[in-house]
């Protein structure tokens, strides 16, 4: 048998441009997760949610919740709240990650994958 010798061509990795219909076909998958995700949260968490602003991105392939806090103290109680916002994320889609972002220089995000979820459920117990 003989050998092949297989070339890679830096012609051939060329990233293909997405197309209006991906774009809108993303962004409606991003609302419709965010509005399942909204309508899944106790009151508490609904509320802690208006006072940020939030919303769900599938860039790079990941499906990301980000969580932008406009104090310190919200910033927290957004951390406390961060198993039960996990466990109903996990229902919906079991490869998405949480970030919490704190107000600009004022601390670096924190960021949790929602299958990391019994590590945090055993820290917060």
């Amino acid at each position: 048998m003989a050998n092949k010798k297989f070339y890679f061509n830096d012609d051939d990795s060329h990233h293909i441009q997405p197309t209006s219909a991906d774009i809108i076909l993303r962004q409606q998958l991003e609302y419709s997760i965010s509005k399942h995700f909204y309508e899944g949260c106790d009151r508490t968490i609904q509320n802690l949610l208006s006072n940020c602003r939030w919303y769900v991105t599938t860039q790079a392939n990941a499906m990301t919740l980000v969580i932008e806090c406009p104090d310190q103290v919200t910033n927290w109680r957004v951390l406390q709240q961060i198993v039960p916002m996990g466990t109903l994320l996990n229902s919906i889609i079991t490869s998405a990650k949480i970030r919490v972002c704190p107000p600009e220089s004022q601390g670096i995000p924190f960021e949790m994958r929602v299958d990391e979820l019994s590590v945090y459920r055993d820290w917060a117990g």
